[in-house]
């Protein structure tokens, strides 16, 4: 006998209008806004290593987490992307939903700790439209993330000029999302079809796997995401590698660099930590900064908040 499961039919979902939000469109940062600089000599460098690695055609791949968005880096990261620096974007299914939001409403983001306890968490009526394109996806046979860009294009959103999968869309560009089933507020919905968001997320990680067979001479940036990018990076490259090594080629000389808070400052980050060290445990630090650049890759660790980082990259990248 199968176990009972919860019937969504009892749901009540509330319009995103009475959700009092914690983020509007203030928080967007645009190429032009003053912001505060970071320190680190590794920008330079990898700066540097982006613009040659286009000169080359290799791939330039931005792995996210979801507070990346919220710290307003879309109108910069979009801009990269106009420029032919970006070539591929990955987000986690968070990313996705604040995007969604911010161009459909100008606002997002809720406070866990106040609609949890009256059982309303995430289950806003308007946001149930990522699983509808996920669907639309399905149907159509194109990944989530270009599924979503597309309903926020062709839905005319009002502001769709700042949403990255719109972008990514419009562009030409892939913007990738990658789920992990009932990690997302759009999960509790009763419109959301498990199959079809599994189906249009792994097609986004057939095509994520598909952009780092372009990552000989590139450059892989892991942003604010500390399970989703080091993780699936991971079994991408191993599958990129596997197919390059038939073909007598490699996929080994590149550069990566981890954009996060956590301080990795004791000893060398370029050797992996002992397991006895809270650091092994830290994804991006193994997986990102040491195991897979062993083969003649680079790595670099950049610490700060994203507000001040991703600018400071971005104004170094396209001041030449």
């Amino acid at each position: 006998m199968p176990f009972e499961k919860f019937d969504r039919s009892r749901l009540k979902l509330r319009p995103l209008a009475e959700r009092q939000s914690d983020l509007t469109r203030s928080v967007l940062v645009y190429p032009e806004n003053p912001y505060e600089r970071s320190e680190n000599p590794a920008f330079p460098v990898i700066a540097a290593r982006i613009r040659e690695a286009r000169t080359k055609a290799s791939a330039v791949i931005l792995m996210l987490g979801a507070h990346v968005l919220r710290r307003g880096m879309a109108p910069l990261l979009i801009d990269l992307m106009k420029r032919g620096l970006v070539t591929h974007i990955a987000l986690n299914g968070a990313g996705a939903i604040h995007d969604y939001e911010l161009a459909l409403t100008g606002a997002t983001s809720e406070s866990v700790a106040r609609y949890v306890r009256t059982g309303e968490f995430g289950l806003w009526t308007e946001t149930g439209g990522i699983n509808l394109a996920a669907q639309a996806g399905c149907r159509d046979g194109i990944g989530l993330g270009e599924a979503v860009g597309r309903a926020i294009v062709e839905e005319e959103f009002p502001f769709a000029d700042t949403s990255l999968l719109a972008a990514g869309f419009q562009l030409h560009v892939p913007v990738t999302v990658h789920v992990a089933i009932g990690q997302d507020i759009i999960h509790e919905h009763p419109n959301f079809d498990a199959a079809a968001t599994g189906v249009t997320s792994y097609a986004d990680f057939l095509i994520l796997t598909q952009s780092i067979c372009g990552l000989e001479g590139g450059v892989l940036l892991s942003i604010g995401t500390a399970v989703m990018g080091p993780e699936v990076y991971l079994k991408a490259l191993t599958m990129a590698r596997n197919a390059a090594a038939q073909e007598g080629r490699a996929v080994s000389h590149f550069t990566t660099a981890v954009f996060d808070l956590i301080a990795l400052d004791e000893g060398d980050i370029h050797r992996e930590a002992l397991r006895t060290d809270p650091r092994y445990y830290f994804r991006p630090y193994k997986t990102i900064l040491v195991r897979t650049v062993a083969d003649g890759g680079e790595s670099f660790y950049v610490q700060g908040d994203h507000s001040s980082t991703v600018p400071t990259l971005y104004h170094l990248i396209v001041e030449k």
